[in-house]
Order: C-alpha cells, then structure tokens, then sequence
C-alpha cells in the first residue's frame, strides 16, 4: 500500500492573515493643484478661492483622495485644508500625500480598529503577495498589532514562509 500524502499546512493551526481583503472599495484620485496656480507656481488667494468654488466636488464620492502639488510651489497650509473643506462631504478619506502615502493612512485606520483576538496564541502568516496596492507600511502595522497576542508571526506563504517573530 502506498503512502498518503497528508497536507500538513491545512491540518495546521496557522492562520493566514491578508492585508488585500481589508482593502476597501473606491477609487483612488491624486488631486494635483498645480494647475489652480498663477503659471504653476504663485498662489493667488481671489483666482484659487474661485478655482475651489466652481469645481465639481461631488464626482469624488464615497473615494479616496491625496492632495498634492506636482510643482516647486510653497502652499500654505489653509490651501490644501480650504479643499478638504469641499472634499469632506464627499469623498471617504482625504490626505496631503501621494497615492502611497493615501494607502498607508487608509490600512492605518483599518488595522487601528482590527479585533485580533482570534489571533491568540496562534501561528500567524501575513500574506505577502498581493493584487491591490498593499503599502509597506500596512504590512509594518499588521505585524505591531498581531504579534501582540499571536504565537508566532511569518510572512509569505504557508509553502515558503519568513520567520519574523516568535512569542518566549
């Protein structure tokens, strides 16, 4: 008689953690205000202020937003607050940043209120292969907050995965 072959990862207590199923729906908008300056440079308050009235903020709806300014510019910082103002009634989050930087700040809240309870003294895997735009940083809060109640924490994949903490 043969030997049967066991699948030990799924008779395993790992839990797999993925940072891609936390990511939230919307899409994702970098708002340059570069083009709302007098030659991509000067901040004319009256010009600026007429920019912010006339534009349609509603198209940002239930998605995200990083204002930022593509040019050498120096804004102050009532400008990129005056659009958040508008933005505030519509779009889900709001930073000054890039995408990246819009990303972080998103999983940062995520992973602020995640319940890791069920973690408790349990072997962790954090998934590290993702299709959406996991940032390092989310990967960086997942593993303050799991470690904290987990066994052990790796990265990777059940088949080839990185030891990266282990409880004493």
């Amino acid at each position: 008689m043969a030997d049967e072959i066991v699948n030990r990862v799924a008779q395993s207590k790992l839990v797999t953690f993925d940072l891609e199923e936390l990511y939230p729906e919307g899409k994702r908008f970098s708002f340059d205000i570069k083009n709302w300056l007098y030659e991509g440079l000067i901040l004319r308050e009256k010009e600026f202020r007429t920019f912010v009235e006339n534009h349609d903020w509603e198209q940002y709806k239930g998605n995200y937003v990083a204002l930022t300014c593509s040019s050498d510019a120096i804004i102050p910082g009532w400008a990129f607050m005056l659009i958040s103002s508008r933005l505030n009634p519509f779009a889900n989050k709001v930073v000054v940043g890039d995408l990246e930087q819009l990303e972080s700040s998103i999983y940062q809240e995520i992973l602020a209120t995640l319940n890791v309870s069920s973690f408790k003294d349990k072997p962790v895997i954090i998934k590290g292969c993702a299709n959406k735009p996991v940032p390092q940083n989310a990967y960086l809060n997942a593993i303050a907050k799991i470690q904290t109640v987990a066994k052990s924490v790796m990265y990777g994949e059940a088949c080839s995965s990185v030891p990266l903490f282990k409880r004493k």
